[in-house]
């Protein structure tokens, strides 16, 4: 440990970094530095009017030389908000240029038992750390302790303290309670400081590790949300390869003296159909694997827009006054479009009765040629529901639902309190694909 002392002061100490420990999660009190250094700079010009009038007159530096150092010494206690460390050397190599003149004042100077000089000084202060220099290397200290390590404060204030002890040995005092104060002073801001720092930063790493929690939890329910639509999905994918197989196997008897190539290509057609909806079920059974769900609820048909009034009469019985409007001439929708437009109503529902007890809800479909629209709007709630209750992340699986099938979805606040969710569903012909398309780019 003594041998590697040195290196560790070295690494520790002599660097000009703002962040000299090279923690991460800075304390946030640091975006208040510029508002912090304007009552720090009023109080370092009336340490340099102090300072410079104890240098020049009672160590006899001369006006030019003790304004000099009494800048130095003041102006460090600014610099210390920016950069702890070269702020620190700074004071501490002024009490060590002061010394020499402090001696030379000091001689032949008679401290009688009443404490009083013979020059008529007060015989209370203390070199090095008489006047304004205590409170200026505590500042300095304080400000270092806030941003370094406990271990680096430490190491700082050991150095100070030692190095006053040494300049301060051949300087006559008046007994040797001034220094006692000045060490309780000097360690207590330190502790103090390194105390506040720690506590800084530990409430900024916090707040980073609940947003990252937050996002990896943003991040889980998404994937969550994805599977749950590709489990539901597959059953009408399945259902649509079933279609194409038993149609390939028939193909051939509906044909006098069918060729060998018509039997060969229906064959083809029907056995990778078959594969298809093989590799579909083992990728359903990957997904559904840990899915506490009843093996009726597992082989239960998809449901479509036809079971509407079913989930309505179910809300209108968990309390809610629902009203449904049908527009437009209802066409045949592929079966990805269906799905997606009663899982929209059905989740905006669950969200009513979770967030607006007791408000009136008004379900609108509207039937377009180019696709379906899916309108839910409810009032203010009748009573307050606390911030908590039924927290989810529904919203995020209708986005995900329509942006699957190339739609969009909005939602928002209303004027009179209540809320809105809006889909536009495009489908194309029932005959065609399933409903699935591209996802619409995403606009940051």
């Amino acid at each position: 440990m003594l041998r590697a002392l040195p290196r560790t002061l070295r690494a520790d100490l002599l660097t000009s970094g703002a962040e000299p420990d090279g923690r991460a999660g800075a304390p946030r009190w640091l975006e208040w530095r510029p508002v912090i250094a304007v009552p720090l700079t009023l109080l370092a010009v009336g340490m340099l009017v102090l300072a410079t009038n104890q240098y020049a007159f009672h160590y006899r530096t001369g006006i030019l030389l003790g304004i000099l150092l009494a800048g130095a010494q003041s102006v460090s206690l600014v610099v210390a908000l920016y950069r702890p460390v070269p702020a620190w050397w700074t004071s501490l190599l002024v009490m060590v240029a002061v010394t020499p003149f402090a001696a030379h004042a000091h001689q032949g100077e008679v401290f009688p038992s009443n404490g009083v000089s013979v020059t008529g000084v007060p015989g209370g202060p203390a070199f090095p750390w008489d006047g304004a220099s205590v409170a200026q290397q505590a500042g300095s200290l304080f400000l270092l302790a806030l941003r370094v390590r406990p271990r680096i404060a430490v190491e700082a204030l050991a150095i100070t303290v030692l190095a006053g002890l040494v300049c301060g040995a051949g300087i006559p005092r008046p007994g040797g309670g001034d220094l006692r104060l000045a060490l309780l002073v000097l360690v207590t801001t330190v502790v103090v400081g390194a105390a506040l720092g720690g506590l800084g930063v530990a409430r900024t790493r916090l707040v980073v590790q609940e947003e990252r929690t937050a996002e990896e939890r943003a991040r889980r329910t998404l994937l969550e949300e994805r599977n749950r639509i590709a489990r539901e999905l597959h059953d009408v994918v399945a259902h649509h390869m079933s279609v194409v197989s038993i149609q390939a196997q028939v193909v051939p008897h509906l044909v006098d003296n069918p060729s060998d190539a018509l039997r060969e290509n229906a064959e083809v057609i029907r056995r990778n159909a078959v594969d298809a909806l093989t590799e579909l079920r083992r990728v359903l059974g990957v997904l559904r694997s840990e899915e506490p769900l009843t093996e009726a609820a597992r082989h239960a048909p998809q449901p479509t827009l036809d079971r509407l009034d079913e989930l309505v009469g179910n809300a209108r019985g968990a309390g809610l006054a629902v009203t449904v409007t049908v527009s437009g001439e209802r066409r045949p929708l592929p079966p990805g479009v269906e799905l997606s437009a009663f899982r929209i109503v059905q989740e905006a529902l669950s969200n009513t009765m979770r967030h607006a007890p007791g408000s009136a809800v008004r379900v609108e479909i509207g039937h377009r040629p180019s696709g379906l629209t899916v309108r839910v709007t409810n009032t203010a709630p009748q009573r307050a529901v606390p911030s908590s209750a039924g927290a989810g992340h529904g919203l995020l699986g209708m986005r995900e639902r329509a942006a699957m099938l190339g739609g969009e979805l909005v939602t928002g606040p209303t004027p009179d309190g209540g809320y809105e969710v809006t889909a536009i569903l495009p489908a194309g012909s029932a005959d065609g694909p399933v409903g699935l398309a591209e996802p619409a780019p995403r606009t940051p």
